[in-house]
């Protein structure tokens, strides 16, 4: 089987194929190959053969050749690139190449691309395997650049960056329909919904499930939501099955830990149009066709369903979709709802707006015979409609055919003509369904947003339509690319901000260009708002203005922006509704048909209002904001009025309008993220997979952006390489440039550019990698090319000169063993038939001599094993010996280990008996801290319990409120009867003129009379309905304001609650710092991190404190404000009741004159001129009273302006308030953050250095403790810091509360001064007394408001700051003894101004004090935090060095065992080396005593010959000399038989030696043979070795000499910070003195401290006794002052009415005069008007008693100011013996503030001891780490050495991993080499071991042919020179004397036969051939043995 995991890697994975051969590489750079542009493939591959000017002469693919523009090439990136995943790193960044990335990609099944930012996707058309739980698992925590392109990865990296950096993500997925949106964001749910999970798998509980996700609850539900939208969302189109016809914005909700928690999604741009209309072959919205085909029986009755082909709306009836059932897909949907919490109710309701939307098609109109008015034969359609929304039939079709319209103030139906009818049905068809839609985002959205989890993160999922272009582009098509304009710019922004951020990190000069402006002019030319206004702002215009078309739209457009450099008007295109904008992916043409309908959306606001009032409730819910939609009335006046109109509040707003407020939002929310980009292409448009139309592709990344972040690229450094990967790449063009030894990367790149002179305009040198524009490394890599070429080809030449001198050698080789074996064979076929050759070999195997060989190779091998075991027994006992003295080394290093720690702990010990003494004290600091703290929070309590009066107060004034509320409902009555009564009066009048009617004249002027009347009363009526409205609306903002207060009072809670929980959290991370200090600068560093973070934690909290006590008093100043309204409400209601009795008045005068005009019917013209006169004497009153209701409107307006601005002012603080809270949120997030991250460090840390910790594990427990210890100190300083700024902030609000006092005393003494100036002028002028007093009450109101004000602060004063209070006391007796006397307030006067300058010379000083004290502390805490971040920046150093020391002893420990691998790699070849040359040793002196021995055997046997010679001559001359008498036969038998036994005996001896000496030469032959190839292949080995060793020692050295350099450099460093280091040891020692000088008084201090402290305790009971008394004077003082302004308010009422007699008085008198000028004037009519001057008299008469009574009023008025007066008398010197208590009080209070002085004093001088202190303990603990330093050092100095080179190198550790890698590699090639030694050192000895044995086995036969030879005596001779040629042959070339001489060629057999001897050559050169092919195999690697090791017999050589 196919492993499936192979199967997924092939769809992420690049394939090694064509591309990335050097055979491709050649190709591409010898042909030169570049783009040139094709109409069918979009740019097509061709080479270049010749330049001529401007034009190139190109040759194709396909053989043609075609002269191309040079303009229209686009190069051809190098085959390196092909296929690569980001194609930001393209050398050639152009269209062609980016075409051709994608296209090769995808058809190598990889479908998803980098481009910088972009992840650019392509539709497969199929499915792949690319998205199991197990491609999920192997993205999960992998960066970008470890995994293959895929939107897990980008979706990853954005979970992870939001998890890092607490910043909100964002993934932006746009593209064509059909190209994959839709699809891609489902992948980033599912992902998020596995990584993202608070739910735990499944699995393990159920196995069969294992290949399933398994989710929680809300994943599932986020998952689910997807069907839904898309039922209701998704319709089948031409391009794509399931088109997504909206665009969405899902915001998923994450909480602080990264789980899931909750989901929101917002939608745009619904194409709600196609609902009632679609293409032939496309689909209405998928919820249609699910509905008709899987709704069963009892549900499509209730929702009245019907066949497809019944639908109107159904274009194409029912439009099937392969592999999907419309049936069972409603059945999911329904399954999705309920999962979702859909209940049946909503369910059905949606259902039936769907049907509704469907039944609406077949309501059909038809016109009239006579007219042209709309009437509907056939009302079932519009039945079923009725039914399914809950509304009357005859209401809808009245609504639907004449709808009521209102025209001015009338309301007429208005009959509807067909082509309205249906546009009115169509338009209700898509705001029923846009709606329905709406609210089921709503009700998804509340189901996702359940979970009770705050969150704290998220990250939004933009699926949005890409930039369109069609042929007809309408206002859909502007909103779409107007949203891609915006996405754009925001994508070039993103993209360059990063590029800024790369280019300033690597330090290269780069002038910032904003790449989002480019797009600026396109997006003002749409969105602009004004001047001038652009396309939207045009529309919404001409949308408002009445008679506009959309060709005045077009109009307006072009007088407006003819001069725009992206607007221009379409020269093709005639039609004047036609315009072009020219967008950032190209120009696209618009026709504005309609636009001004769409943007309006119009319906028909009668139907809207049934719908409104059905009698279904989801109906109603969907229809409740009908009263904003565009009606008819809106219509009709927009088609017939000839003024512009104006919407109101409230009215509605256009659909550009809303679209861009929603784009708005959504890129604020986008600006706010960081943003992420998902490109979607279709390849096709026949949707087919491996298919790419690259037009069609083109296009789209025009559109998409990714073309336009490629020509953003180009203006910048698009291409960068590391130093390293450069110089090992293009080091071969500069090779003499750079100097033998180390350099570094940067230097070595550096001289490498100067010397292939590149323009520095080109590229960019940074700090760790280099940058180059595009095409330079295309132009670096030819240059490569070429270099190669050149050296290719001559190592190709010496490869070949090799190979043919190797061939001639072995040609050489075979001919002389073909000649060889033609010997051979002829020897054989002489000696085959020789009958003594046959009895030699059948005798020789009988012989003992062959059984000694055989016992001489047994000794041998028993030799052999000996052997083995004693070289065995030795390497044994050599690592023995080793191992013991490694474990001596380290016996004695650890005893001085030992040693040390032994002191170290004695050290430790003393200083932990010093800390405990230290401990002791602080405990006792501590606890009387706590005890502060106890006494504190008592302190809480009691403004708590303040708190709770304060609210008890809010209670009262709700309840005066409500009664309130019960006078304006009586008054509400009361204008219910005086309506009433009006109407009863127009009854009379209406019967008074039935019964006059010879009076009409008269009756229509008293008609006209009553209509002003009337007119006046509705007025008055409109004016107390405005303030019964003004009314309501203050107290609707005075709940509002208490639900804000109680907010901000729960807000308050929180943040206790917030802020003990970050306490506690606080405790927590401490217990673990003490748990886990394992190096001091860390916990130090994270210490001084947690104190600043919990400074700035408290600081925020005091600000909300603050925050909270400024809304506290804002609340009280807007009670004060809303008491002032209801007195100002009072006092106008009095004012209305006095216009309300004026008008009785004038109602009574006006039937008087009623009564008189009857009377005297017959009155001469004088009597009409007085009515006349009359008559403008009403006009005036009416005229007055106008003038005086505008004033009090006025009034009322400026009080609601006062209020607005209180309530604004107030909402800002509030906002303040929440945005100082979120920060809190915020900054407590980071703290969590860091605290985490901080642990996590610790956690690794604690890992990497165990066994160094378990070595140290004393001393640190020791150091743990006194760091604790240290850090309780640092804690309590830092409380004690935090009270003493507490203090000084009191001190600075003490200061501040006595200025504003001041000030007031001072605004005060002003204000007695005038009072009493204008008392003196009330005594002397008496005839101005009302005026004086008028103006007197004034003031004392507003004196009165200002004590209240002043005692309400005084009183918030001394509820938080206590000190304060007998000032304010004092204050506010003076100021009662001030307003007793006011007689006498001079003297008082220069009293106070004395009193006044003493304080401020007081304030003055204490301000002085206060500033030199502000200033010396400043100074210390700069000195501070100088210091400590000095030594911070030294820990932080430490903390590194230390990491480098830690990393580096790692990879030491790793290169040491690989070093001691490749030495026991070695030791093993040396010792087979020794072995194999002590063998050979042996051999060679066997073989030397063997030849001894011959030689020795030789001399004797010539000897022999010699004496047998002599003997033959001797018996010869014996026979010749005596005759046959003296000899007998048988002596002479005897004698020759002696001879011949001699003779045999020598002969045999001699053969033995001959065979002992043949078998010696042969094995010394074979033993040369053997050790000379054994020599050479292991010379050749070693000479590999000792290269490859020589490689990697200059390697080593290289980076040893680099390490060095750098370890100047860090030693240099180190000079420079120990040279700092030492300054601050100096500052440190200085401050140490102090130390010294201080710590003695720190202990008298604190016990100082104690007792003042008991002082303070003891004062502070004191103070609250004083404090208790001086409330129950307080309240005392209340109670009079409460008498006082009841006094007064009398006083006030009467002046007022006193001025209002007075008033009436002088209006009296005036009347009065005018009416005796009217009468001295009107003498001619004296008699006429008696009766009227009568009546005026008496009136006149009335009006004196009236101002007899009032002056009676005033003057017991008077009496009773003159009693209050006694009584304030009174209150004044109850307030004088007040003040003498005060005085004391202030006395001691001033006794206090020096005692707090002094503390602060104290308190500073303990600071800075414990400063001191601090410093001197951080120097001891310094030193401290000094000695346990240089212990390390001790231990590992030798690694240190190699270590501390990596500070500013981090980058390196890969390449140096790569480099370990790759020695890993060799060393296992070494290996592998060793064992194939190993090898072939064995098949040697097995080829040894048969040389041998066939060395005996000829032997033996050898022995067999010599003695048939001695049965041959006659050929002794022969046999002698054979032997002697023989030897000669022997010594001179070893393997011919074998075959040469016949006891050679007998040893071929072993039994005689021609086939032996065939055989055994044949098998000698079969053996040859074996041997050959073995070592052909080596020929490519090294050279080959210079001789074979085959048997003697094989070769000519042996």
């Amino acid at each position: 089987m196919a492993d499936p995991a192979a199967d997924d890697s092939k769809f992420l994975f690049l394939d090694n194929d064509f591309h990335n051969s050097g055979v491709a590489q050649a190709d591409w750079s010898a042909k030169k190959m570049v783009w040139v542009p094709s109409e069918k493939e979009g740019f097509e591959t061709a080479s270049i053969k010749e330049e001529k000017g401007d034009e190139v002469l190109v040759q194709l693919s396909n053989g043609q050749k075609v002269m191309v523009n040079k303009d229209d090439i686009q190069k051809m990136n190098p085959p390196k690139f092909s296929k690569v995943e980001d194609m930001a790193a393209l050398t050639f960044l152009n269209e062609a190449s980016v075409l051709q990335n994608l296209r090769e990609r995808y058809y190598s099944s990889l479908i998803y691309t980098y481009s910088g930012l972009f992840c650019v996707v392509v539709n497969p058309y199929k499915m792949l395997p690319i998205y199991s739980e197990k491609i999920i698992e192997m993205y999960k925590g992998k960066k970008r650049h470890e995994v293959p392109p895929h939107i897990y990865s980008i979706t990853d990296n954005a979970y992870r960056n939001m998890m890092q950096d607490r910043e909100d993500q964002s993934i932006l997925c746009t593209g064509e329909s059909g190209a994959g949106k839709t699809e891609n964001t489902k992948k980033v749910i599912q992902y998020l919904a596995v990584v993202a999970s608070s739910h735990k798998s499944k699995k393990d509980a159920n196995p069969q499930q294992a290949g399933s996700l398994a989710y929680g609850e809300l994943e599932k539900q986020l998952l689910q939501a997807n069907p839904i939208l898309e039922a209701f969302g998704n319709a089948k189109t031409i391009k794509n099955d399931n088109s997504s016809r909206f665009g969405k914005f899902i915001k998923l909700n994450f909480d602080v830990a990264g789980y899931l928690v909750g989901a929101n999604i917002d939608t745009y741009l619904l194409e709600k149009s196609r609902c009632i209309r679609q293409g032939n072959t496309e689909r209405a919205f998928h919820i249609f066709y699910y509905m008709v085909a899987g709704a069963k029986d009892k549900l499509k009755e209730e929702l009245l369903l019907e066949d497809f082909s019944s639908y109107r709306f159904l274009v194409a009836g029912h439009v099937e979709i392969s592999g999907q059932e419309d049936d069972e897909m409603f059945i999911e949907t329904l399954e999705a709802m309920e999962i979702m919490g859909f209940t049946e109710e909503e369910r059905t309701g949606m259902m039936k707006v769907v049907s509704t939307v469907l039944q609406l098609g077949n309501v059909k109109f038809e016109k009239e015979r006579n007219s042209e008015q709309a009437t509907m034969p056939d009302n079932t359609a519009a039945q079923k409609v009725c039914h399914l929304q809950g509304v009357n039939v005859t209401d809808f079709t009245r609504a639907i055919l004449t709808p009521r319209i209102k025209v001015g103030r009338e309301v007429v139906q208005k009959a509807q003509t067909k082509q309205q009818a249906d546009f009115a049905v169509e338009a209700l068809a898509k705001a029923m369904y846009e709606r329905l839609f709406r609210w089921i985002l709503a009700r998804v959205n509340k189901t996702l947003d359940k979970s009770k989890r705050q969150s704290s993160s998220f990250l939004g999922i933009l699926d949005i339509a890409g930039f369109e272009i069609f042929e007809d582009n309408s206002f859909e098509q502007l909103c779409i690319n107007y949203t891609n304009e915006r996405l754009q710019q925001l994508f070039n922004h993103t993209m360059f901000v990063l590029e800024q951020e790369e280019y300033q990190r690597e330090g290269i000069q780069w002038n910032f260009i904003d790449f989002g402006l480019d797009l600026q002019p396109c997006i003002e030319l749409i969105e602009r708002p004004n001047n001038p206004p652009g396309i939207l702002a045009l529309l919404d215009e001409e949308c408002w203005f009445p008679k506009a078309t959309d060709v005045s739209f077009v109009d307006k457009l072009m007088n407006t922006h003819t001069g725009h450099v992206k607007f221009s008007k379409p020269k093709q295109h005639k039609d004047n509704l036609m315009f072009t904008v020219l967008h950032y992916a190209g120009k696209v043409d618009y026709n504005a048909a309609s636009w001004l309908t769409k943007n309006m959306d119009p319906l028909n606001d009668n139907v809207t209002a049934l719908l409104n009032n059905s009698s279904s409730n989801f109906i109603q819910d969907l229809w409740k904001d009908a009263d904003r939609v565009v009606g008819l009335e809106t219509m009709t006046k927009m088609s017939e009025s000839s003024a512009p109109t104006r919407s109101k509040k409230g009215m509605f707003r256009t659909v550009g309008q809303l679209y861009k407020e929603s784009l708005g939002r959504l890129m604020t929310t986008l600006h706010n993220t960081q943003p992420n980009f998902v490109r979607c292409i279709i390849p096709n448009h026949e949707k087919k997979a491996g298919k790419m139309d690259s037009n069609l592709v083109l296009e789209q990344l025009r559109c998409n952006g990714v073309l336009e972040g490629i020509r953003i690229c180009r203006q910048g450094f698009p291409n960068r390489i590391v130093f390293q990967e450069f110089r090992q790449r293009y080091e071969i063009l500069a090779a003499s440039a750079i100097p033998k030894g180390f350099m570094d990367g940067k230097q070595a790149c550096c001289l490498m550019v100067k010397h292939l002179e590149l323009d520095p305009n080109l590229y960019r040198i940074g700090q760790s990698k280099m940058f180059f524009r595009t095409g330079v490394l295309a132009q670096l890599e030819e240059e490569r090319d070429l270099k190669l070429t050149v050296v290719i080809i001559a190592f190709q030449a010496q490869a070949r000169g090799f190979l043919a001198r190797k061939a001639f050698n072995k040609r050489q080789q075979q001919l002389t063993a073909m000649k060889v074996i033609q010997r051979n064979c002829a020897c054989y076929l002489k000696l085959k038939n020789w009958q003594w050759w046959r009895l030699f070999t059948k005798v020789k195997p009988l012989l003992q001599v062959t059984r000694q060989e055989e016992e001489m190779g047994q000794k041998d091998e028993e030799l052999k094993a000996a052997q083995e075991v004693a070289i065995k027994s030795e390497a044994e006992l050599k690592d023995v010996t080793q191992k013991h003295t490694q474990l001596m080394e380290e016996r004695v290093q650890l005893e001085t280990k030992l040693q040390a720690e032994t002191e170290l702990y004695a050290e430790a010990e003393e200083m932990r008996v010093r800390l405990d003494a230290k401990k002791q004290e602080l405990e006792e600091v501590l606890h009387e801290m706590e005890s502060r703290l106890e006494e504190e929070e008592d302190r809480t309590n009691g403004l708590q319990h303040e708190r709770k009066e304060m609210e008890m107060q809010l209670q009262l004034m709700e309840a005066h409120i409500a009664e309130e509320e019960d006078a304006r409902q009586k008054l509400q009555l009361e204008k219910v009867s005086v309506e009433g009564k009006v109407k009863k009066l127009e009854e009379d009048v209406l019967i008074m003129e039935d019964q006059n009617n010879k009076l009409q004249k008269e009756r229509k002027l008293m008609e006209e009379r009553m209509a002003d009347t009337n007119s006046n009363l509705t007025e008055e009526e409109e004016k107390s309905k405005n303030l019964t409205k003004l009314k309501t609306k203050h107290e609707s903002m005075i709940s509002d304001l208490e639900v804000r207060m109680k907010k901000e009072e729960k807000g308050r809670q929180d943040m206790e609650k917030a802020k003990r929980k970050v306490e506690a959290e606080l405790a927590d991370l401490q217990e673990q710092h003490a748990d886990l200090q394992a190096q001091l600068a860390e916990l130090r560093a994270q210490l001084a991190a947690k104190e600043e973070e919990l400074h700035a934690t408290l600081a925020r909290l005091e600000e909300e404190c603050n925050h909270r006590g400024a809304a506290l008093k804002r609340v009280r100043e807007l009670e004060v404000l809303i008491s002032e309204l209801q007195e100002d409400m009072e006092a106008e209601r009095a004012a209305r009741g006095k216009v309300e009795a004026a008008r009785r008045d004038l109602g009574e005068e006006l039937d008087a004159l009623r009564t008189e005009l009857e009377d005297s019917l017959d009155t001469t013209a004088a009597q009409q001129e007085l009515r006349a006169k009359r008559e403008q004497e009403v006009a005036m009153l009416k005229k007055a009273m106008e003038d005086e209701g505008r004033g009090h409107e006025n009034q009322v307006q400026d009080l609601r302006q006062k209020h607005s601005q209180a309530v604004e002012e107030l909402s800002e603080q509030l906002e303040q308030a929440k945005r100082v809270r979120a920060g809190l949120e915020k900054a407590k997030q980071v703290l969590e953050k860091e605290s985490s991250d901080l642990s996590a460090d610790l956690r690794s840390l604690a890992g990497a250095k165990q066994d160094l910790e378990h070595k140290k594990k004393k001393v640190e427990g020791q150091l743990n403790d006194l760091h604790s210890r240290f850090n309780e100190s640092e804690r309590q300083r830092t409380e004690l810091g935090e009270r003493v700024s507490k203090m000084t902030m009191e001190l600075d609000s003490v200061t501040s509360v006595l200025n504003d006092a001041e000030g007031k005393s001072i605004k005060l003494s002003k204000d007695v001064s005038s009072l009493s100036s204008q008392l003196q002028d009330a005594q002397e002028l008496l005839s101005e007394e009302t005026r004086q007093k008028l103006n007197l009450s004034g003031r004392l109101r507003q004196m009165e408001e200002d004590r209240n004000s002043l005692t309400e602060q005084l009183e918030e004063e001394t509820e938080t700051k206590r000190a304060v209070e007998r000032q304010a006391s004092s204050l506010n007796m003076q100021l009662s003894d001030y307003k007793k006397k006011l007689d006498e307030t001079s003297g008082t006067v220069e009293l106070l101004e004395e009193g006044k300058k003493r304080l401020q010379r007081e304030l003055e000083a204490a301000n002085g004090e206060y500033e030199e004290k502000a200033s010396a502390y400043d100074k210390l805490e700069k000195s501070r935090s100088r210091m400590q971040q000095e030594l911070e920046d030294v820990l932080m150093d430490l903390d590194s060095q230390r990491q480098l020391v830690s990393n580096l002893e790692k990879k030491q420990k790793k290169f040491d065992q690989m070093l001691a691998e490749e030495r026991a790699v070695s030791c093993k070849l040396a010792e087979e080396r020794d072995r194999a040359e002590a063998e050979a040793r042996e051999k060679e002196t066997r073989l030397l005593a063997l030849a001894r021995e011959l030689e020795e055997n030789q001399d004797a046997l010539d000897e022999t010959e010699k004496m047998v010679k002599a003997l033959r001559g001797e018996m010869e001359d014996l026979i010749s000399s005596k005759d046959d008498v003296g000899r007998s036969v048988h002596d002479l038998d005897k004698a020759k038989r002696g001879l011949e036994a001699m003779v045999d005996e020598m002969r045999t001896q001699m053969d033995e030696l001959e065979d002992e000496l043949q078998v010696a030469e042969d094995a010394k032959l074979r033993l040369e043979v053997n050790t000379q190839a054994m020599r050479a292949q292991h010379e050749r080995e070693l000479h590999a070795r000792d290269e490859l060793g020589e490689e990697k020692r200059k390697q080593l050295l290289k980076q040893v000499r680099e390490l060095e350099a750098e370890l100047e450099e860090e030693r240099k460093q180190r000079g420079q910070t120990s040279g700092s280091k030492k300054k601050l040891e100096g500052e440190l020692k200085y401050m140490e003195d102090q130390l010294e000088a201080t710590s003695r008084g720190r202990d008298e201090a604190v016990k100082q401290l104690r007792k003042i402290q008991g002082q303070m305790k003891d004062l502070q009971r004191d103070l609250e006794d004083s404090r208790a008394a001086q409330k129950e004077v307080l309240s005392s003082a209340r109670e009079s002052e409460r008498r006082t302004k009841a006094t007064e308010a009398d006083i006030v009422q009467l002046h007022e009415m006193l001025a209002a007699a007075e008033r009436a008085r002088k209006q009296a008198e005036t009347e009065r005069d005018e009416l005796s000028e009217e009468l001295a004037s009107n003498a001619s009519g004296k008699s006429l008007l008696s009766d009227e001057k009568r009546r005026l008299d008496l009136k006149v008469s009335r009006l004196e008693e009236e101002l007899e009574e009032e002056q009676a009023n005033v003057e017991s008025l008077n009496e009773r100011l003159r009693k209050s007066q006694q009584l304030v008398d009174q209150l004044g010197a109850e307030l004088a013996a007040e003040r003498s208590t005060s005085q004391s009080r202030e006395g001691s209070r001033q006794l206090l503030e020096r005692q707090n002085r002094d503390l602060k004093a104290k308190l500073q001088e303990v600071e800075g001891q414990g400063r001191s202190k601090l410093k001197a303990s951080i120097a001891a603990l310094e030193a401290k780490l000094r000695e346990v330093e240089e212990q390390l050092e001790a231990e590992s100095r030798e690694r240190q050495s190699n270590a501390k080179n990596l500070r500013q190198k981090e980058k390196k550790l890969k390449d140096l991993s790569v480099q370990m890698e790759d020695e890993r590699k060799q060393a296992q090639q070494f290996k592998d080499q060793a064992e194939k030694g190993n090898v072939r050192v064995k098949q040697l000895k097995q080829q040894l071991e048969e040389a041998e044995e066939e060395a005996q086995r000829v032997a033996a036969s050898r022995r067999k042919l010599q003695r048939e030879l001695d049965e041959a005596a006659e050929a002794n001779d022969a046999l002698s020179r054979d032997m002697s040629s023989l030897r000669s042959k022997l010594r001179r070339g070893g393997g011919e004397a074998a075959f040469s001489s016949p006891r050679s060629s007998s040893s071929v057999g072993g039994g005689g036969g021609g086939g032996s001897m065939r055989s055994l050559s044949l098998g000698g050169s079969i053996r040859r051939r074996s041997t050959i092919k073995e070592n052909s195999v080596e020929l490519q690697e090294e050279e080959p043995p210079s001789r074979s090791p085959s048997p003697p017999l094989d070769s000519p050589d042996d």
